[in-house]
């Protein structure tokens, strides 16, 4: 699978368009995948803040990743406009019985796939190489344009879990 995002990604927004990434814990089928595409483009026809439209922009990348963009400088994202979204997340996770809020579900580029750890089993998987301190981690807390182009797909010693790998040999 080619892992390779930026393309994709709307070069017209502005490097502090906010960013929001949901994980689901499985890979979706082709079918899902294709009605989630579907899901995601009536929602950014629909997506207002205030009455205005916002200037969005929603993918499913890698098949198991949902990627929403907001373009602030078009208009700001309320409350409102932020639940609407969170709504969406809410109809996939019921349409594919898959869970997009389970925070703990860490996920990890292992052997050109990707792999969903429970953070409870992050020290066994470095404990047997399973994952390593070089293993490409999904850092899906990043917040804007910038850092989703630059610090979403790093390696797992550049990222918050470098503490865990501090005492595993090098």
């Amino acid at each position: 699978m080619n892992f390779e995002y930026h393309h994709l990604i709307p070069e017209d927004f502005n490097a502090s368009s906010r960013v929001w990434i949901y994980q689901s814990n499985r890979l979706f089928f082709i079918s899902e995948a294709l009605q989630i595409e579907e899901m995601l483009n009536e929602f950014l026809e629909k997506w207002n803040t205030h009455g205005t439209p916002v200037k969005g922009y929603a993918n499913l990348l890698f098949g198991q990743f949902v990627v929403l963009m907001a373009d602030e400088t078009a208009a700001g994202v309320s409350g409102c406009s932020t639940d609407s979204s969170v709504r969406l997340i809410k109809q996939i996770e019921e349409a594919f019985k898959v869970d997009m809020f389970n925070r703990q579900n860490l996920a990890f580029l292992v052997k050109d796939k990707v792999e969903t750890i429970p953070l409870a089993q992050v020290n066994y998987a470095l404990e047997n190489n399973l994952i390593t301190k070089d293993t490409i981690y999904f850092n899906n807390v990043v917040l804007d344009k910038t850092a989703f182009m630059n610090k979403w797909m790093i390696p797992v010693k550049d990222s918050w879990l470098n503490i865990r790998i501090a005492k595993q040999p090098a």
